[in-house]
């Protein structure tokens, strides 16, 4: 299959891509180490160019899947490119080289395409002095592509004209037997294929070789005439454009005795004309060559899977052809053997006197106690006095007490018989072989040894024809079973779809949250600083070596507890506690807390944030994941299963319905979210024990989330301002009350607004327990000192519907430059200020007034010296900004609901994912197995999991072909470590 261009190819696709020229830069994407995409735009004209290092560069309307996150060299690209206008494109010489120039003067910028070897992207300013290369290397001793040197542009190859003279230097160096189309591709740069046209019409074949079928004095007129055709095509392409051509291959599908024959095309190769290789070749003809190259390469996987699908089909009907082969086969070889044992029995017996006669001599050598040797010594001395039965003996077999005799048919060797009678006896006439006999049997018991083995074989040939049925027919059926098999597997992988956030650690939350955490610091730093929005929750483990988690919450209210408990399983799970198999705790915070910025003077490493304001601990998580699958819903099926994960609400408040057979008592439990004071107390009360992790934790950096805290310096100054009470205000405490009724637990929080009178009540609190734990007064009447001004002004404001407030303040530095803005823009009112953002293209710090071209909602401004603690969402200024690496919240939300872990009968599932999730989020899910830490391995335990499945009574065939299309790496891929499986009536199902 062909994979790359070739010279005619670029000379085609840089003429047809001259139209994109004066088009802008829109944005850049990456779909993989090698290939990225160029959108461009203007006016109403869009368009897509694709560039593939070393392979490929063409316009395409296929929606190729770009990477969620930007590569390095995609943001270089951005920085430079974007809004710069397309001046020109163009081919270097005659080489596979292709330059576009973006912008012009100083400001130009050159994207240099290389599409021989292995390929490169180079990115060049207007001096062609490189600024970033996709593959850094050297070529020779002075040429060196690297970051600051010159792009030599001298490199590329010229057109040089062709005649004879040239031709025939080039044939006069090659070697006797060198095959004329080789030579001249390695000399020209028509490209194989126009060179392999024009040698055809000339009767030049591919098999055509200097010295033998081609002579240069007798067919050098014939070939210039070829290359002159070669010629007069490479600059028609030149002038004008040409059609496009996919050249396909007629494969047949494998079929059984009661399904016909099918065929199916798949792509060979791409060209701008048809040439006369392939005229008896089908075909598909486009308008243009881009559209041809766009579906070949768009449709290559699928082509590549049906392929695979059809070697499967052709190895399952070998198999049975091979079955049917080797019953036959055995057949044949049971009828051959009783032929021979019945005419070794008739040759005995036609013999008689001398097989016994032969046996008796042999005997009686062996009752002399002779060696073998000396026995044969005395055959040998009987042969030469030509003795009848030393002649007959072909072999001794001492060893088994066998001989091995040559005996011909007696009766064939009459000669005085007449014609009739001759014929008669032909029919029955012996052929003369060679037939081991028993020393210790008569001639008569040695026939009749060979009629009982004729009768085995008749006996055993009988059963095979009588099973021959039976197991052709077992063998037919698993065969179009596994044909079927094959061709399910094969729509499931053409239909899966693979989703941004499968990169990740992740699973969907009980209440339909999708929650995401990084595999190691790159992807955590990933997650926080591209991922993560304001309104998002950050959830991290207080231990070391613990992943970042973000819960993704796209509506901006309040996250329910259970969504955070899980959240808070999740990031102690996945973290050095797995293996230590250590209980500890995990705490919550906005995202717009989370911070990549560092205090003044300090540095933070990679994967490692600030949080600024106060953490919201959870309680300890017991480390107990589970594995199950969800499942991808046909788009009429997604109605039936909305509202499967969600919020129990009850009438008149938010709380939320948890249910817990193990809890039947009524009882409330006030748990305030601890903060490090309160942690500390707890501590020397003996409450929480942390002896366990002592060596793993660390107050002030956690790695592998690397969450730095300062509580000096800068950070103090921005965290707490001097203030407790502020703090309060702007981070107040959460209480999460717990009721007990009968079997359900029901959890409400609330934010802390008490007077005076309850905090003295609230110096007294329990941790799901009945042990109390007493706080400090100085730590009590800090929080009530804070949290009761946070009251009072909530009181006074109706409009903010008793929520806490934050006063936004100037970090230290910025008083000075505030006051001088202040004095600058004191004249200016609200609509000038707006109508300048509006020339200048900002949106400010404020949330101005900005109309989606859909017509959405106007956002007005708020401000900015009080804001609600609960985060807002961010509205794009337009909606043609947005990114579409960003996904979007209506994305976000349509593509959780389309999963589902309880597939009803009725449903159309498209495509089966495995899923690692804390075992309560899976409590209604179809199918589900516990992971706890243990000692079997992740591949080896995902296995198991899924053979459990299987073993399932209500599984569906439809379901077992999902879970069978699941690779083996993406099973075990989320699993943390060493796992041990549990399930109920796991024996049973092992068994």
């Amino acid at each position: 299959m062909k994979t790359r261009f070739n010279t005619l190819d670029i000379v085609c696709v840089v003429k047809e891509l001259q139209k994109f020229i004066g088009l802008r830069v829109n944005n850049i994407y990456d779909i993989d180490s090698k290939t990225y995409l160029i959108r461009l735009q203007g006016g109403e004209q869009k368009q897509v160019i694709l560039l593939e290092s070393g392979n490929r560069i063409h316009s395409t309307n296929f929606e190729w899947p770009k990477n969620v996150a930007p590569s390095g060299f995609s943001m270089k690209l951005r920085k430079h490119l974007k809004n710069k206008r397309l001046e020109s494109l163009s081919q270097l010489g005659v080489d596979r080289i292709v330059d576009l120039q973006f912008g012009s003067g100083e400001a130009a910028y050159h994207v240099i395409l290389e599409l021989y070897d292995r390929g490169n992207i180079v990115l060049t300013d207007y001096e062609m002095t490189i600024l970033y290369v996709l593959r850094p290397h050297t070529e020779g001793d002075k040429v060196k592509f690297a970051v600051r040197e010159k792009y030599p542009q001298n490199r590329a190859r010229e057109e040089e004209g062709v005649s004879k003279e040239k031709i025939v230097e080039i044939l006069g160096k090659t070697k006797t037997g060198d095959q004329l189309k080789k030579v001249l591709v390695s000399n020209l740069e028509y490209g194989p294929s126009l060179l392999e046209h024009v040698l055809l019409k000339q009767g030049f074949t591919n098999s055509t070789k200097i010295g033998k079928t081609f002579h240069i004095n007798q067919d050098i007129d014939k070939l210039m005439l070829g290359l002159s055709e070669a010629d007069l095509i490479f600059k028609s392409v030149q002038k004008g454009l040409l059609k496009g051509f996919i050249i396909q291959k007629k494969e047949e599908r494998p079929a059984t005795d009661t399904k016909e024959v099918e065929y199916f095309y798949s792509n060979q190769e791409f060209h701008p004309m048809l040439f006369e290789q392939y005229a008896s070749m089908p075909y598909k003809e486009f308008d243009s060559f881009c559209l041809a190259v766009d579906e070949y390469f768009s449709s290559l996987e699928s082509q590549k899977l049906e392929l695979k699908a059809v070697q499967k089909e052709r190895e399952a009907m070998k198999k049975l052809e091979n079955v049917r082969k080797d019953h036959s086969q055995r057949l044949v070889g049971l009828e051959k053997a009783q032929e021979e044992d019945k005419q070794k029995a008739e040759l005995i017996t036609r013999n008689q006197e001398l097989v016994d006669r032969t046996i008796l001599s042999v005997q009686m050598l062996l009752g002399q106690q002779m060696s073998w040797d000396n026995i044969e010594e005395v055959i040998d001395e009987a042969r030469t006095r030509s003795d009848p039965s030393a002649l007959a003996i072909k072999k001794l077999k001492l060893e088994i007490n066998h001989i091995s005799m040559f005996l011909q048919d007696p009766y064939a060797e009459s000669t005085n018989i007449d014609q009739s009678n001759q014929e008669n006896e032909d029919d029955d006439k012996i052929p003369s072989m060679v037939v081991d006999l028993d020393l210790d049997l008569t001639a008569f018991a040695n026939a009749r040894r060979y009629y009982d083995q004729k009768r085995t074989a008749a006996k055993k040939q009988q059963k095979t024809i009588e099973s021959h049925t039976k197991a052709l027919k077992s063998a037919e059926r698993k065969t179009k079973q596994t044909l079927k098999d094959v061709q399910t597997i094969t729509n499931i992988n053409k239909a899966r779809k693979v989703y941004w956030f499968e990169k990740f650690y992740w699973f969907i939350s009980s209440e339909n949250y999708l929650v995401i955490a990084g595999r190691d610091q790159q992807q955590n730093e990933l997650i926080v600083k591209r991922y993560m929005k304001p309104t998002d929750v950050y959830v991290h483990a207080d231990i070391h070596g613990a992943s970042s988690v973000v819960i993704k919450n796209p509506t901006g209210l309040p996250v329910p507890p259970k969504t955070l408990n899980e959240a808070g399983t999740m990031a102690i799970c996945y973290s050095v506690a797995w293996d230590a198999k250590v209980v500890t705790n995990a705490y919550w915070v906005w995202g717009e807390q989370v911070s990549k910025t560092a205090p003044t003077g300090e540095y933070l490493s990679t994967g490692s944030f600030m949080i600024r304001g106060k953490k919201n601990f959870l309680p300890p998580s017991h480390l107990i994941l589970g594995l199950s699958f969800l499942f991808r819903l046909e788009d009429g099926c997604i109605e039936k299963h909305l509202g499967e994960r969600r919020v129990i609400a009850q009438e008149g408040d938010s709380s939320v319905s948890i249910q817990d057979s193990e809890l039947g008592k009524e009882e409330d439990v006030e748990v305030p979210v601890l903060d490090e004071s309160d942690e500390d107390e707890i501590n020397k009360d003996g409450e929480i024990d942390k002896k366990n992790i002592e060596n793993l934790t660390d107050k002030n950096i956690v790695e592998s989330g690397n969450i730095e805290e300062k509580t000096d310096g800068a950070v103090q100054e921005e965290s707490s301002s001097g203030s407790e009470d502020e703090e309060n205000s702007r981070f107040p405490d959460t209480h999460i009350k717990i009721q007990h009724s009968g079997g359900t637990k029901q959890i409400l929080t609330e934010p802390v607004v008490k007077d005076q009178k309850q905090q003295d009540e609230d110096n007294i609190i329990f941790l799901g327990d009945d042990k109390p734990v007493i706080l400090k007064p100085n730590q009590t009447k800090a929080r009530s000192r804070g949290v009761s001004e946070s009251s009072n002004k909530d009181r006074s404001n109706k409009s903010q519907k008793n929520e806490p407030v934050k006063q936004s303040q100037a970090k230290r530095g910025q008083k000075s430059k505030l006051k001088k803005i202040k004095e600058k823009y004191k004249d200016q009112d609200e609509e000038d200020r707006r109508l300048r953002m509006d020339v200048l293209q900002s949106s400010g710090n404020q949330k101005d007034v900005k109309k989606c071209k859909k017509g959405g909602k106007e956002q007005q401004s708020r401000n900015t010296k009080r804001e609600p603690r609960t985060p807002r969402l961010q509205v794009p200024k337009d909606c043609n900004d947005l990114d579409d690496d960003e996904p979007t919240v209506q994305a976000d939300v349509d593509m959780v609901n389309a999963l589902t872990g309880i597939p009803l009968e009725a449903d159309e599932l498209l495509f089966a994912v495995p899923v690692i999730a804390p075992y309560n989020t899976l409590a209604n899910y179809k199918f589900k197995v516990k992971l706890t830490p243990g000692t079997a391995k992740r591949g080896k335990a995902a296995k198991t999991a899924v053979s459990m499945f299987f073993k399932d009574r209500s599984i569906t065939s439809r379901e077992k072909d999902l879970l069978k299309a699941v690779k083996d790496e993406q099973l075990a891929r989320n699993i943390p470590g060493k796992v041990k499986l549990s399930a109920p009536k796991m024996q049973n199902l092992r068994k």
